[in-house]
């Protein structure tokens, strides 16, 4: 085989391919040249990138060890050679999924091949194995590489490692410009909403490319796409062979501004490393009641069935007056509220951001001065007379509430929010990650990303700005949070729709037909932290500000469909949902110690199992968060490092 003569030109723009095939299980030759048809296609038409499915040459579903060790292979091999012969010929890069061989060890990896036009760039073991995997694969042992290559930066990332936000980060961090998705999803309508979200919280295109068909009574999603950096789908195929076609500019994917025309931010230069410190921790390796209750700290609440609510304002509804008459104008709201929904009423009650003082008036140039002269002067103290007010209406409801107000201590100004009960101010969190309108006012919170202690259960507290950032659920959810409270002031990111599938899933994924909230990355921040997430965002247009709504209540799981969520619409500001942070859905709890052991029977007429619930997985996702147990801390020390990492960051940062 004859390598190239000379170097490939570095390129800014070009185009890439994902290929969508539904490989004959264990037909590992009928497959390979299948493929191998599909790749040329692909490079004749002139894709420079091109990505292959998730073990993509012999089928997913292998039962053992024995039975996939037939198809395994070392990298580089066989398989890899057929590829570089195409690579070569057509000055393209391939990355392909394989079941490969450790010749020194003889351990099976779930693995992907980079090819180019001069051989094998590297390979990439996936990290994040998936429910039947490591009955014949090994976690993968070679971290999240980053390759150059004269198609900008490219990583590797392979179906499950979608699902923790650590292994996209880390190589975003790192540089990469495109992440190549080899991936074999199932049980969701896809392009999935976890791709989407890696994409667009890291600025980087995705090139996904997933497998079709049915295997061993799984069926799967289709799906492949070219993902923007900004969560946009570029191009996609729902379902069947084929290929998918989409454009990459280098320039779009190394700008990490992000935000709308209100809200501007940067997705690198506003995250906070050093509160991060918990993400590299595996605080769910064990049981979470022992865990959370050891030394007698921590222990976490008991928690019950409640009930939540929030409050889509729009901007027109807290007009620029006095903090008395804004006061005011809350009580209105909260009566109404309670109003509407009698007899029923929340145990929470979630606002938005920056109530008090409210957004900029309609006059408002929006210059630096207005808007450092609107929220400082609107700035309260705390404690002090405006949050007393809050507390007496708290306690004339009979509520709980989360509202965000500007606040003034010492001479230093913080984007604030409160948790207040009918007994006085029971939390208060500091916003950390700042927009650019926050800094032109604001300092960064230095009260880190507390929690506290409810009947409800452990609650967080945040804004929406932050809650965009994955880091910061990832941090209160490994605190134990059960329920994280947002008020939000954003005006973006909007979500994106999706039409109805053809594919014959045996259970209903999502809505019949086209569906407006395919994607939104509210839902995602919570299922993916395994914590139930209230928002409450400022909506419409006021003069020459505006907010995106988009409020809602979501579910530490969307597996199951109808989901356990609402959203707002413009019309519906008010809301409310039950939430159950018990650790058992069905009751009871103790943590005293029991006088017998696990298996013995527990009274003659029940006839009930005893066990200590400390030594075992709670029942109710909320509490157990298999996601968090489930992740590979050893590799993520790159999401708290400062200052080295960013050389993808063309741009300067907010100011």
């Amino acid at each position: 085989m004859s390598a190239l003569s000379t170097p490939s030109p570095f390129s800014m723009r070009y185009r890439v391919a994902a290929i969508q095939y539904d490989p004959m299980f264990g037909e590992k030759e009928r497959n390979i040249a299948a493929l191998l048809r599909l790749v040329e296609e692909a490079a004749t038409h002139g894709a420079r990138l091109i990505v292959l499915p998730e073990m993509t040459t012999v089928g997913y579903c292998w039962e053992s060890r024995s039975e996939i060790a037939p198809y395994v292979e070392p990298i580089p091999g066989p398989t890899t050679e057929h590829f570089h012969r195409l690579a070569a010929r057509y000055d393209c890069f391939i990355a392909i999924g394989l079941p490969e061989v450790d010749p020194m060890t003889q351990v099976y990896y779930n693995s992907v091949a980079l090819l180019g036009p001069d051989g094998l760039l590297g390979t990439y073991r996936k990290l994040h194995s998936y429910c039947s995997e490591p009955r014949w694969a090994r976690d993968g042992d070679l971290g999240m590489p980053v390759w150059e290559t004269p198609l900008g930066r490219l990583s590797v990332l392979v179906c499950a490692d979608a699902a923790y936000f650590e292994a996209a980060r880390i190589s975003a961090l790192r540089g990469a410009d495109v992440l190549l998705f080899p991936t074999n999803w199932f049980d969701e309508k896809c392009p999935c909403s976890y791709w989407i979200a890696r994409a667009f919280e890291n600025g980087v295109y995705l090139i996904a490319a997933n497998r079709c068909g049915l295997e061993r009574g799984e069926q799967f999603s289709g799906g492949s796409c070219v993902l923007n950096p900004d969560g946009s789908i570029q191009a996609y195929l729902d379902n069947g062979e084929g290929i998918v076609y989409g454009e990459v500019d280098l320039e779009r994917s190394r700008d990490k501004r992000w935000g709308g025309q209100e809200t501007v931010g940067h997705r690198f230069a506003d995250r906070r490393p050093t509160e991060y410190i918990p993400v590299v921790h595996n605080s769910y390796l064990w049981e979470p009641l022992h865990y959370h209750s050891l030394y007698g700290l921590g222990e976490l609440p008991t928690g019950q069935l409640s009930c939540i609510g929030i409050i889509q304002t729009h901007l027109s509804t807290i007009p620029v007056q006095s903090r008395t008459q804004t006061l005011q104008t809350l009580y209105t709201m909260m009566q109404s509220f309670t109003h509407y929904y009698a007899p029923a009423s929340p145990d929470v009650l979630v606002l938005p951001e920056l109530m008090l003082p409210g957004p900029l008036p309609p006059e408002s140039s929006k210059q630096p001065d207005d808007t450092i002269a609107h929220f400082r002067d609107g700035a309260i103290q705390i404690p002090g007379p405006e949050t007393q007010a809050l507390v007496t209406l708290a306690e004339e409801l009979q509520i709980s509430m989360v509202v965000g107000v500007a606040e003034e201590a010492e001479g230093v100004y913080y984007n604030t929010v409160l948790l207040i009960d009918p007994e006085g101010i029971y939390g208060l969190y500091r916003k950390i990650h700042l927009t650019q309108q926050d800094r032109l006012w604001a300092s960064p919170g230095n009260l880190g990303l507390p929690t506290f202690d409810t009947a409800l259960g452990r609650i967080g507290l945040a804004t929406g700005y932050d809650v965009l950032f994955p880091e910061t659920l990832r941090v209160l959810a490994a605190k134990g949070a059960d329920l994280v409270c947002a008020s939000a002031f954003l005006d973006f990111p909007d979500a994106i729709g999706l039409a109805s599938t053809s594919i014959p899933h045996p259970m209903n994924v999502e809505p019949q037909g086209y569906d407006p909230l395919h994607y939104l990355i509210w839902r995602i921040r919570a299922a993916e932290h395994n914590v139930y997430l209230a928002l409450a965002n400022w909506s419409g247009q006021y003069g020459n500000v505006t907010a995106n709504g988009l409020s809602g209540i979501f579910s530490p799981t969307y597996t199951t469909y109808p989901w356990q969520e609402v959203v707002a619409e413009e019309d519906e500001p008010f809301l409310m949902m039950t939430v159950d942070t018990r650790e058992q859905r069905t009751g009871r709890r103790t943590t005293h110690q029991l006088g017998y052991a696990p298996g013995d029977l527990a009274g003659s007429l029940t006839g009930e199992l005893a066990y200590d619930p400390r030594n075992s997985i709670p029942g109710n996702v909320v509490r157990s968060k298999p996601l968090l147990r489930k992740r590979q801390p050893y590799w993520y020390l790159d999401v708290v490092r400062t200052g080295t990492l960013e050389k993808g960051d063309d741009t300067e940062p907010s100011s």
